[in-house]
């Protein structure tokens, strides 16, 4: 008997079902003749709204040229008023279109005061901003129910993501300014951190004491590219730069208590290794057992039970590895985002931003607008979460061909789109790699003497390069660059600091 009653509400006088009344999109005609009257009547209420409204906000699209009108009369300090307005619009030929000389005196009297235009401003914004949800809202909605076969389920809700993410870029209420009195307390703040941690470090700590020494430490909103040739071990000194992160959030968390979670954790984003290969990567450094011969199973008893108990250790570290392949901007940002909002988020690292695609819907015209359009999307996503964003990049081929092969800033993929948008670019460079290919073969030499001699050379070139890596800073927007010596072993892709009497220990 309900469901029959509920059938009957939706009855017509004549017995047949009443479909629904259309609903119309959100307006505020009301907040708008209000706002047009307070600006006409005092051209100093136009402070408080002019930095956020524009004539496409207004329903209306008279109201829209109207306040085009008054908006265009004020920016060139003219006097705008019912009557300057009635003057303008008749030299333009478009009085009747706005309503005529009656409508311009009508806005003066919807007017219910000066001091609540910034009030009327902000809900005719409002009522713009739902109109464009409903719009984006149409879109979905067609788009799901339509055969696109350029978009699939997962594509579609990336660009329904990026819509979203757009009308908030762009009709967010960020920006403004701040006192410097604000300013300046932030400052001290950050100073402060740095003046209460050891060796001076403000920002998150990389694991690296040379590093941290040099940097500062990984800064929140900062974007930092970490770009090499292959084989250089770029993944892994990222990895180690994470580790160190992971290490200091558990450790303050420790700190606490023995039971207290970690506030945060260290996102990586990999799109060329697996979650399961980062992870032996991890187990296999911290072990000291090679990684290959974990691959092959050549392992003792006693290493195994040692990667097993490393493995028990590293279980609380707070690390979160996404390993979709080729992930585009707007998935990794709502990812980010939904990991700060339940974990918790103090550090990006993506690992390479080459193998990743723009927002869907997006189709860039060449490759280095899509690059551009990448490192952009970082740097916004670093400034957004307040966090450090650690992004690798591949070097291009222009340093096989040079006597010196330490990378420079115009090796760099699309070069120009990432360093401007970097806060930070670093190289990581060994020697050995490029010394140890040129091998003296016996082939090459006229008799067994030339070919020992050069081998005992290219012997101590290796010993003075052996187990040596440099972090070149190229750039580096808040702080010196230079170049800074690490400690590498090969065997288990391990950065560590470099001493004149290393010890195993980091």
């Amino acid at each position: 008997m309900i469901y029959a009653d509920r059938r009957m509400n939706n009855l017509s006088p004549s017995g047949a079902f009443a479909a629904p009344a259309p609903r119309l999109p959100p307006t505020n005609l009301q907040a708008e003749q209000a706002l047009l009257g307070a600006l006409l009547a005092n051209n100093r209420a136009y402070e408080r709204v002019s930095d956020f409204l524009v004539p496409e906000h207004f329903a209306d699209p008279i109201h829209g040229r109207i306040y085009n009108a008054i908006s265009r009369r004020i920016e060139r300090q003219e006097l705008a008023d019912a009557v300057t307005l009635k003057a303008e619009f008749e030299h333009s030929g478009v009085l009747d279109e706005v309503g005529g000389t009656a409508y311009l005196a009508q806005l003066l009297t919807a007017m219910v005061g000066i001091i609540n235009a910034g009030e009327y401003g902000k809900a005719v914004y409002d009522a713009w901003l739902r109109r464009q949800m409903v719009d984006i809202g149409e879109t979905i909605v067609n788009n799901a129910f339509g055969a696109d076969a350029e978009l699939d389920g997962s594509k579609q809700v990336e660009a329904a993501e990026q819509s979203l993410f757009d009308l908030a870029a762009k009709g967010g209420d960020g920006g403004g300014f701040i006192t410097f009195e604000k300013a300046l307390s932030e400052a001290i703040e950050t100073a402060a951190k740095a003046f209460q941690r050891s060796g001076g470090v403000s920002g998150l700590t990389t694991g690296l004491r040379d590093v941290d020494a040099k940097t500062g430490g990984l800064h929140p909103s900062d974007l930092l590219i970490l770009a090499g040739r292959p084989g250089m071990g770029k993944s892994g000194l990222a990895m180690k730069m994470c580790f160190g992160a992971a290490m200091e959030i558990l450790r303050a968390a420790r700190a606490e208590g023995p039971n207290v979670l970690p506030k945060s954790t260290v996102a990586i984003f990999s799109l060329e290794m697996s979650a399961e290969q980062l992870a032996g990567r991890l187990l296999a450094e911290n072990a000291r057992v090679s990684g290959d011969k974990i691959r092959r199973g050549d392992i003792h008893q006693k290493d195994f039970d040692k990667f097993v108990e490393v493995s028990r250790n590293l279980a609380a570290l707070p690390l979160h590895i996404d390993d979709t392949p080729a992930i585009t901007m707007s998935a990794l940002r709502t990812r980010c985002r939904r990991l700060k909002r339940t974990k918790g988020l103090s550090m990006v690292m993506v690992d390479y931003l080459q193998l990743m695609r723009p927002a869907a819907g997006t189709r860039p015209e060449n490759r280095v607008l899509e690059i551009s359009m990448i490192t952009q999307g970082l740097k916004a996503l670093a400034k957004e979460l307040k966090v450090p964003v650690l992004a690798l990049s591949q070097l291009s081929r222009a340093v096989e061909s040079r006597e010196d092969k330490r990378p420079m800033l115009s090796d760099l993929r699309e070069s120009g789109s990432i360093e401007q948008d970097a806060d930070v670019v670093m190289f990581v460079y060994r020697e050995e790699y490029y010394i140890q290919q040129r091998a003296p073969k016996q082939i090459a030499f006229d008799n067994d003497e030339k070919f020992h001699s050069a081998v005992e050379k290219w012997q101590r070139d290796m010993e003075m390069v052996h187990n040596r890596a440099e972090l070149l800073i190229e750039k580096q927007r808040h702080g010196p660059t230079g170049k800074i010596d690490l400690f590498f072993e090969g065997e288990f892709i391990r950065f560590a600091d470099l001493d004149l009497h290393h010890s195993d220990a980091d």
